[in-house]
């Protein structure tokens, strides 16, 4: 398959949460790091143009808010899909969402939660850039994003079968 013809799976961390004093994980809010690096990401995504055609993101609040603010840096209006598999799901749960994406969907952004979003990246790493692959290896830290392609379809996306061709951690 063509260069062109690959899909491409961007995997994203939400951006730093805080940790108010009775308030359930999935209601945790952006901190103020989290709130400044998220527009950093979104600008990343744009800059090196990984703008994505659907977004599938958890449905946690800090999730949630990190996708507000990538989104309005991206000029463009990718189609949103918010996924309860998402939370607190392992790389096994989220290659499951990953390969039912449709067909046509030619980049998808996962926005997700460590440690499941860099057991993702691990496993689907089969070769690409390697200091990508060892910073990925070292720390997926928040507001992190690895950028695969994968000669699809996402159907048969799997363990080793994908190029990590990026890694970055942006900062507001």
């Amino acid at each position: 398959m063509p260069r062109s013809a690959h899909t491409r799976l961007i995997v994203l961390r939400h951006a730093k949460s805080a940790w108010p004093e009775g308030v359930p994980d999935h209601e945790r809010p952006l901190a103020g790091r989290g709130r400044r690096d998220a527009p950093a990401a979104g600008r990343w995504l744009r800059d090196a143009r990984c703008v994505p055609d659907l977004v599938i993101c958890s449905t946690s609040r800090r999730t949630r808010e990190t996708w507000e603010l990538v989104a309005a840096e991206l000029g463009a209006a990718p189609k949103v899909v918010f996924e309860q598999r998402v939370h607190e799901a392992t790389a096994s749960t989220l290659l499951d969402v990953v390969r039912a994406v449709p067909e046509r969907r030619r980049t998808v952004l996962l926005i997700g939660h460590q440690p499941g979003v860099q057991d993702l990246v691990l496993s689907l790493a089969g070769e690409g850039d390697d200091e990508a692959l060892a910073r990925v290896q070292g720390k997926f830290p928040t507001s992190g994003i690895a950028v695969l392609l994968f000669p699809g379809p996402w159907s048969r996306l799997g363990p080793g079968t994908a190029a990590l061709t990026a890694f970055a951690v942006p900062r507001g």
